[in-house]
């Protein structure tokens, strides 16, 4: 009997060889989340890329909330991110709805154009070579 109620597929299970559903994030009617677009991600994925390959970053993570959506770059798994790429879409026509956010807090580099905002980080890939 055990194994019959093992072997039912189950709704957002988390059996292997089964398909799992990702939760749905809480969103309350009428507003929407905040997200990064495939154009956006094409630039910050060659940087982490890149960076990776370096040695320098080993994982990211992606959240999408209500008014700002991040990629954050670790150098462990377990740590606090070390930098943090952040879209906030009301901040625009302002200063710039793209900012780099160091691990402190500080905010390295802000703008609307996203290439232009990545080019903080990618000084971290230029060394002198021996």
């Amino acid at each position: 009997m055990i194994v019959a109620e093992l072997a039912k597929p189950r709704k957002n299970s988390k059996c292997f060889g089964m398909t799992i559903q990702p939760p749905i994030p809480f969103v309350a009617k009428g507003q929407e989340q905040v997200a990064f677009h495939r154009t956006e991600l094409a630039p910050i994925l060659g940087l982490y890329g890149r960076m990776v390959a370096a040695g320098e970053w080993r994982d990211y993570g992606i959240s999408n909330l209500r008014e700002v959506a991040v990629f954050s770059v670790f150098r462990r798994t377990a740590e606090h991110p070390l930098y943090r790429i952040e879209k906030r879409p009301k901040l625009r026509l302002k200063q710039g709805q793209y900012a780099v956010v160091g691990m402190d807090g500080r905010i390295l580099k802000r703008g609307n154009d996203l290439r232009q905002v990545l080019r903080v980080l990618e000084r971290k890939l230029i060394r002198a070579v021996d």
